[in-house]
């Protein structure tokens, strides 16, 4: 078989690399160990989001940094035998969250998050699947006045420096929009621009069905078998191999079992994470996805039934399941919302694939032809995979992209 692209990887920033690709008469194949979205993208809060021009960063308030250090969190959590070999990253991860540095990679990072609902809208458009996405904005509550005061500030900062639209609720205002919250609050924010995406598998899928529509084709490969052959690059499918003038490393927190094979060495980690599904109690209803800010947990309304995600636990990225976090979370949860039943008998466990600038790599490989890169996009994997791929089809043929995209190049480190 021979194609104009292969894009190894069928998660949702692969996906829709592959779709803008076809396009624009570009034969693609794209090429998943597993069926498409099953990985980190079968697993989020689903939020599009947004107001997330300030990517999560590393907390520098002492206090936060003593909280973490106990390992007894919610949002946070840490294998002690993977410190040693994450030590490098978390601590260029640390300086690029500074508060200097942070604002500026705001700014580098700000032309993305400003595109990702119109460029998922476009897609799920053409999918058919519009109603997967819902515009309820997402809510953050406070238990103390002053946590809810100092967000209101920040928010302040982020509507006039990126135009980005909230509200400020007091303790009646949260109980008006979520009516079923059984905690003691003292105000809410809501995030009005972004979107809740309702099943993000589902909406993944819809777009892997526009794909093949548009005249792409799918197959199981093992992204290892990738090699260079003459002037193009070759790759063993379950269908026999396939050649290929161009290939894009779409991988997620796999894509290291190619680029170091290539020769490059980012400094990629992983941020591992858990949800599990639970039936609402008796007409309990959660209109929009909600977070117990001081809590560090998270809930969104599914079609599976009411998701509970946790934070970030740093691990190797291939240690079994410790889902400490889930434990933690869960009767503090079901205080604050009435959650039933489990709906699964095990958490799912994703990884959220990281770079210390906080920024993804995106762009021309520095040393391969026709080799390009699309990887770490950290917890915005979902939020930025339709303009993540609209911007890297057109740099792959040559159209004037629609944001510059030298920020995100991949030769930065």
């Amino acid at each position: 078989m021979r194609k104009d692209v292969v894009v190894l990887g069928a998660g949702i920033v692969g996906v829709s690399i592959a779709i803008h690709l076809q396009k624009r008469g570009r034969s693609v194949l794209l090429v998943d160990r597993r069926g498409p979205g099953q990985e980190t993208s079968y697993g989020n809060a689903g939020l599009i989001q947004r107001e997330g021009v300030y990517p999560y960063g590393f907390p520098h308030d002492f206090g936060a940094l003593l909280r973490y250090a106990l390992n007894n969190t919610i949002d946070a959590h840490y294998h002690m035998a993977a410190l040693p070999k994450l030590a490098p990253f978390l601590f260029q991860y640390w300086m690029h969250s500074r508060p200097a540095q942070h604002k500026a990679i705001a700014r580098l990072y700000a032309p993305l998050i400003e595109n990702s609902v119109t460029e998922h809208m476009a897609l799920a458009e053409e999918a058919g699947s519009t109603a997967l996405i819902r515009p309820t904005g997402w809510m953050k509550v406070f238990r103390s006045t002053k946590a809810r005061d100092e967000q209101f500030r920040d928010a302040e900062q982020v509507k006039r420096d990126f135009g980005v639209n909230f509200e400020a609720l007091d303790d009646k205002g949260v109980a008006d929009r979520e009516p079923h919250l059984k905690a003691e609050l003292t105000g809410g924010l809501h995030w009005t621009d972004p979107s809740a995406i309702f099943d993000p598998f589902a909406l993944t899928s819809s777009y892997v069905e526009l794909f093949e529509r548009l005249g792409g084709e799918m197959a199981e490969g093992d992204a290892r078998t990738l090699e260079e052959s003459g002037s193009s690059w070759r790759i063993q499918t379950v269908n026999g191999p396939v050649e290929a003038g161009s290939v894009v490393v779409a991988l997620g927190p796999w894509a290291d079992a190619v680029t170091k094979r290539l020769g490059y060495r980012f400094p990629l980690a992983v941020k591992r994470g858990y949800h599990m599904h639970y039936t609402p109690e008796g007409n309990a209803v959660l209109n929009r996805p909600t977070l117990d800010f001081e809590r560090g947990y998270f809930l969104a309304p599914m079609a599976k039934g009411i998701r509970l995600t946790t934070g970030a636990e740093f691990a190797n990225r291939d240690a079994p399941k410790t889902p400490v976090q889930l434990k933690r979370a869960e009767p503090i949860a079901k205080e604050f919302f009435p959650l039933g039943e489990r709906v699964e008998e095990e958490p799912w466990m994703g990884m959220r694939p990281c770079t210390p600038d906080m920024m993804p790599i995106i762009g021309k490989a520095e040393r391969h032809k026709n080799l390009w890169f699309s990887f770490g996009h950290a917890h915005h994997g979902m939020t930025l995979g339709p303009i993540t791929g609209r911007l890297l089809a057109e740099m792959i043929v040559g159209e004037k992209p629609v944001i510059d995209p030298k920020p995100y190049r991949p030769d930065r480190f």
